[in-house]
């Protein structure tokens, strides 16, 4: 077990957190993190009804007695269809003991949150807006580097600078994410003031992930020179591998498309299907620069176990290091 104030927040035994990814973060992927020790995540956007999020929530529930959570990516600001509010009336009718926020301020979710007795982890992406999150009450706020795969804001600031940043900014434990798959990566966090991590990328390469098996056999080929941004015109950058999709949307971006053209191409739909058949051309999937250090599809326990031995072993050696 390794102490720190996210494991004591989260009661969880390693302070390693599987990312939200869309699409791949279901039920039983969340259970198998928590059950080997770290806290596993469900992604609400990847169930248009809430009701199957209630699914995947009581699935994980049959599969582990440890601590897990919701992760609820909020658009910007609330529009018709929004399913914001199901998802959060679902969290709090099912119990589910961590809330994940992303997007816009969640401030307005917070009273109920705490009256359920729910730790809430906020994530920026940036160090600027930590503050905000503290202020508003979040327990726990990560913040991710340029490295990582999905969305890591505008500013283009890596996981090395954004986290000391970050951690000098809040009183508040913070998680760090990007860039991160491995022991050196993991501890390399801790000592930049991060109290836990987040990976996404590392937990898509594991045997118990639903994606396809050429996505999974694409991280463990690529080089850390394989994904690319796209979507900056419409702010919302997207690091993914860098596939026919995301060349198309580059492209697109450069001729002055507008969302309804983009959206031709990076609609969530084509994601979905070629990360359940296999076409990886044929649509804009989420990936971190990470890839390059994945090199072998294991299951979620071996991932957790591997890092946190290696971690004792690298403590171990920076320990016999005399100044």
């Amino acid at each position: 077990m390794i102490k720190t104030r996210i494991t004591e927040i989260l009661d969880i035994k390693y302070p390693i957190v599987q990312g939200g990814m869309q699409w791949l973060s279901n039920g039983e992927l969340a259970a198998v993190v928590s059950e080997a020790g770290g806290l596993g995540i469900i992604s609400a956007a990847s169930f248009p009804d809430p009701e199957e999020l209630r699914e995947q929530i009581r699935k994980a529930k049959k599969l582990t007695s440890n601590p897990f959570g919701v992760n609820v990516s909020m658009l910007p600001q609330t529009s018709y269809g929004d399913l914001t509010e199901g998802y959060f009336q679902v969290v709090l009718e099912e119990g589910v003991p961590v809330v994940e926020t992303a997007g816009r301020n969640p401030e307005e979710y917070v009273p109920r949150l705490k009256e359920a007795g729910i730790k809430l982890i906020h994530k920026v992406p940036a160090a600027r807006y930590a503050h905000k999150a503290e202020k508003i009450g979040a327990d726990v706020v990560t913040v991710v580097g340029f490295e990582c795969g999905g969305h890591p804001g505008m500013d283009d600031v890596t996981t090395l600078v954004v986290t000391p940043k970050t951690a000098s900014t809040v009183n508040i434990p913070v998680l760090a994410g990007g860039g991160i798959a491995d022991a050196r990566g993991f501890v390399a966090a801790l000592s930049l003031g991060a109290e836990g991590v987040v990976m996404g990328t590392r937990f898509a390469a594991t045997t118990e992930c639903l994606a396809h098996a050429l996505y999974k056999e694409w991280i463990v080929g690529a080089q850390e020179t394989d994904t690319m941004i796209v979507e900056r015109s419409i702010r919302n950058p997207l690091r993914a591998m860098r596939n026919a999709a995301a060349e198309k949307v580059l492209e697109m971006e450069k001729q002055g498309a507008t969302l309804e053209e983009l959206m031709t191409v990076i609609s969530g739909k084509h994601g979905k299907k070629a990360l359940e058949e296999g076409n990886l051309n044929d649509g804009v999937l989420a990936a971190g620069q990470v890839a390059g250090l994945i090199n072998e599809i294991k299951p979620v326990r071996e991932v957790i176990e591997e890092i946190i031995e290696e971690a004792r072993e690298i403590i171990g050696r920076l320990n016999g290091i005399g100044f």
